[in-house]
């Protein structure tokens, strides 16, 4: 945990409260807002909180596909507790959504997507992450269309999993959705990191803060 920070939950003190989206106000249960080390060089975003995320108000917890990437994350030394845990201990990494509350019978809006778009813009800049690791087809557009120059229809996060694109200020790295992805893409996943970012300098000449 970065030294000036208390707690790994909403550590920016964002809205625990919003009401910008009616809709979604009506069906979730919590504003699940972004998990981990403000000092972080590595943000994972998916695109919203699953049924179980959003019954803890923690992102990628308490499901299959939050435990698959737990897993992931103490492979690469990010996580120290159990994947089944409910307040994962996180070092270096910083888990959020592109949208912060669940409808559960719909993905995200367009007009949700933009709406929430203030707290993950927020939380990029505040962090200044060297790597965003992009969960899922929609977050990858989202996120590419935004830090890349590529046309918004040429991205394929199947075909792009584990795989690096060099971005404007950051590098990104496509996963494939959690409760899509198998065994091998994990492992291919693992695999890409150990072999292509820890074994070289992924930090960017960017001005990052001390930690």
């Amino acid at each position: 945990m970065d030294a000036h920070q208390d707690t790994f939950a909403n550590p920016f003190s964002m809205d625990a409260d919003c009401t910008n989206c009616a809709a979604l106000c009506e069906t979730r249960t919590s504003v699940v807002h972004g998990y981990g080390d403000v000092g972080a060089e590595f943000l994972f975003v998916g695109e919203a909180p699953s049924e179980a995320a959003d019954a803890a108000g923690v992102p990628f917890v308490g499901d299959a596909a939050g435990e698959r990437l737990q897993r992931m994350l103490g492979e690469l030394g990010f996580v120290r507790s159990d994947p089944d845990s409910l307040e994962p201990d996180i070092q270096n990494a910083f888990l959020t959504y592109l949208t912060r509350c669940r409808h559960p019978e719909r993905p995200p809006a367009d007009e949700e997507v933009v709406t929430c778009e203030p707290y993950l813009n927020a939380e990029i800049r505040m962090i200044n992450p060297q790597i965003i690791v992009p969960i899922g087809q929609r977050a990858l557009e989202e996120l590419a269309v935004e830090y890349t120059t590529r046309r918004p229809d040429s991205f394929d996060v199947d075909a792009e999993h584990a795989t690096t694109i060099r971005g404007r200020g950051f590098e990104l790295i496509p996963m494939v959705a959690l409760d899509e992805q198998t065994d091998e893409q994990s492992e291919a996943f693992v695999e890409h990191f150990m072999e292509n970012v820890f074994s070289r300098d992924y930090r960017q000449t960017k001005g990052r803060r001390s930690r």
